[in-house]
């Protein structure tokens, strides 16, 4: 077991200083006294040396790169400062409110005083730049959320635990011989009952469904962080709820001991897929979608850069790509309109076909052919009472066609004409096939 003189500095993990290195590199040592690390995060001790911290993360960063790998690497790994979203700022001073509404125990607040507070510490231009419209639309939203909120939530009703609680979960990976933590912080705990509640204020729009609610990832993170601070209480006995403040609407769920283990095994597989990017040289790939309405790196980033691009001073080449993209899209329109138009043709020259009885027919630039194709499926109750007994079944559990047929080539000729006979048809349709192919039209026969 290592001794202190080669621990790890409480105070460094705790405050993450240097925070950035933690993403590419081990935490580092340091000679002053401290105590174990397992100690430090409310667990056995272990043998540092076996397990060396490697990644400090959260929720927020894991989910970040789910949602795109770039932005990930520009916020978590290059550490890029970006201004916040208007959306976010308002989010925060809501949260900031909220806080304040439950922090002055037991002398809560009325609502006007929470209201006041509101006001007061409205944020300053420099983070919240808005125009005199947009900050009327905002205040208005904000103070009917707070009134509702404290309509249904009248602060002496709870029994308040603790406010923008931090955490942090040791996570071990024993297949790298790795130790990561997952940091985060909770909007507010309460104690309901036997057990606890964890709740998470929220000021977006959507209002997800409850099956969404269930796997939330954020909800599982903070279910670890609350087991990992009590030990004692039973997963089971942890209420965790998102609160969408804008609809007044709490939707809640639970995790049991296994969905924690298969949270941390998810958690553990997305660090290792980031680590293995940053030790291979892979690209983070930018994932465009609606979220990218939002994301402040959106000018430096290489699926949105060439939109921000300086039009007085084209990048060399520019006109060129310019007359390129416009005449790629001309050619998708043609093709577009040539595979409508084709699909047209063949209805027409097949119903000919059919109604005239052809299997062919021709034209000065080539002929058209028709013929029925037909697809087989194997009856896999029959295939099975023919293969269980060599012991040639288990190769085919998945009921899959091409596997069945490579087995199949193995089986002596009776029974590969038993399994034949086992298929039965499960779509038929025709085709129509082209050849560039021209074949002269003959000669009228003379008159004898």
């Amino acid at each position: 077991m290592l001794g202190t003189e080669k621990g790890y500095c409480a105070t460094w993990l705790r405050k993450g200083k240097q925070r950035g290195q933690a993403y590419s590199r081990p935490f580092p040592r340091c000679d002053c006294s401290s105590v174990l690390l397992r100690w430090i995060f409310g667990a056995e001790s272990i043998e540092l040396e076996a397990y060396i911290p490697f990644m400090r993360t959260s929720y927020s960063a894991l989910e970040t790169y789910k949602l795109c790998p770039q932005k990930y690497q520009f916020q978590e790994i290059d550490r890029i400062r970006a201004k916040k979203s208007k959306a976010a700022v308002f989010g925060t001073h809501i949260h900031t409110t909220l806080r304040y509404l439950f922090s002055q125990d037991p002398l809560f607040p009325t609502l006007d005083e929470v209201l006041d507070y509101f006001r007061a510490n409205w944020p300053p231009a420099e983070k919240f730049d808005v125009s005199a419209e947009e900050k009327r639309l905002y205040q208005e939203s904000g103070e009917r959320i707070i009134r509702n909120f404290y309509a249904k939530n009248a602060p002496w009703n709870f029994a308040v635990v603790d406010l923008e609680s931090h955490f942090e979960v040791l996570i071990e990976d024993a297949r790298r011989r790795e130790t990561h933590v997952l940091a985060g912080r909770i909007d507010r705990i309460d104690k309901v009952g036997d057990g606890f509640e964890v709740i998470d204020y929220k000021t977006s729009r959507t209002l997800p469904s409850q099956a969404k609610v269930d796997g939330d990832l954020q909800m599982s993170i903070y279910a670890l962080g609350l087991q990992r601070r009590w030990p004692h209480v039973a997963p089971e006995t942890i209420t965790l709820s998102l609160y969408f403040l804008k609809h007044g609407e709490k939707l809640s769920t639970k995790r049991t001991a296994d969905a924690n283990a298969a949270t941390q095994e998810d958690v553990l597989r997305t660090i290792s897929e980031i680590q293995r990017k940053q030790e291979t040289g892979e690209r983070f790939e930018p994932v465009p979608g609606p979220h990218c309405g939002f994301c402040p790196y959106k000018p430096i980033c290489p699926a949105w850069r060439h939109l921000y691009r300086n039009a007085d001073a084209p990048p060399p080449g520019e006109a060129e790509v310019q007359a390129a993209i416009r005449e790629y899209f001309d050619i998708v329109k043609s093709e577009r309109q040539a595979a409508k138009r084709l699909g047209e043709l063949k209805d027409f020259i097949r119903s000919y076909m059919e109604r005239e009885g052809f299997d062919r027919v021709f034209g000065d630039e080539g002929f058209l052919s028709r013929s029925v194709q037909k697809r087989f499926a194997y009856d896999f109750e029959k295939a099975r009472a023919i293969l269980e007994p060599l012991g040639k079944w288990e190769e085919v559990l998945l009921a899959d066609d091409q596997k069945l047929r490579i087995v199949a080539k193995t089986l002596p000729p009776e029974l590969q004409a038993a399994i034949e006979a086992a298929k039965v048809l499960v779509k038929e349709y025709t085709v129509i096939a082209a050849s560039m192919k021209k074949i002269p039209r003959p000669e009228p026969e003379a008159d004898t």
